[in-house]
């Protein structure tokens, strides 16, 4: 009944501030020690990956999984992307200007510099992080990831350093294939639709050294990112069906949200470097 008292005044005791103390501080706390556990994981995962010890054949088994199951979804989703793309900016150049000699070299530089590296990260996040996510996590539910601590398996080094070396590595190769399909889908649609010459389309003459490397950096970065991610969701699972469920979708969430924050720094970045070296 204490609780349910008012004050001589009528009005009730002032505890709202105090709570929202507890909460605010209790918020701040969970999200600095999330923190200091992706670090963990992010730096276990890099001197793993160089100095560490992986069962054999497991890192080309994990590129099979990534890359080769990853290849035609990839495929369908950047060539259908890269034909609707050159239609609709076909279209609008029709309606102003109507030359279209420079729409091919335009849009394989963006292609190059920006879309592709993204849109192929976008696809391979939800796809692999998703798997990645489920597969530790289960691992984690069913005391599995505790077996392998307890045989003084490091489970950085097991589970997530041979997903990290693959999936950079196949991030990088299917960014390459994916913008060939891009570019070849759109030339067809600007050959079927508008009549662009595929000699006139294909042109390469607006790609610079600098959008090269910049496209690089890009599917290295997202490459990196996707399996330490998905690896730090998939490590802290908690609470058997329901949290691997939780955890898969917290990894195609962070992972999706990853590339995005990092492919605007990397922009960033690569204007100002390649402003101030003249690329």
């Amino acid at each position: 009944m204490s609780d349910m008292t008012y004050t001589s005044g009528g009005e009730p005791p002032l505890r709202f501030p105090k709570t929202v103390l507890f909460k605010v501080g209790g918020a701040t706390f969970g999200m600095v020690d999330a923190l200091l556990e992706f670090l963990r994981v992010l730096r276990g995962t890099i001197r793993f990956s160089i100095w560490g010890k992986r069962p054999k054949g497991e890192v080309l088994n994990q590129m099979y999984q990534v890359g080769n199951r990853s290849l035609l979804f990839v495929c369908v989703t950047l060539g259908c992307l890269g034909m609707v793309l050159v239609y609709q900016i076909l279209l609008q150049v029709n309606r102003i200007t109507g030359d279209t000699s420079q729409v091919g070299a335009e849009f394989i530089k963006g292609m190059v510099h920006a879309f592709v590296p993204s849109l192929t990260a976008m696809m391979i996040a939800t796809r692999v992080g998703a798997g990645i996510a489920a597969e530790i996590g289960s691992m984690m539910v069913t005391e599995q990831v505790d077996a392998l601590r307890m045989c003084g398996v490091e489970p950085i080094e097991y589970l997530i350093a041979p997903r990290f070396i693959a999936t950079l590595t196949m991030t990088v190769i299917l960014t390459v294939i994916a913008l060939a399909v891009a570019v070849g889908a759109g030339s067809l649609m600007a050959w079927g639709s508008f009549g662009v010459n595929p000699a006139v389309f294909l042109s390469f003459d607006k790609v610079t050294p600098g959008d090269m490397i910049t496209g690089i950096t890009k599917a290295v970065v997202f490459g990196a990112a996707i399996p330490v991610v998905s690896g730090y969701c998939g490590l802290t699972t908690r609470g058997g069906s329901e949290g691997v469920g939780s955890a898969t979708t917290r990894a195609v969430i962070n992972s999706s949200l990853a590339v995005i924050v990092l492919d605007f720094i990397l922009s960033a970045l690569a204007y100002f470097f390649l402003q101030s070296k003249g690329l």
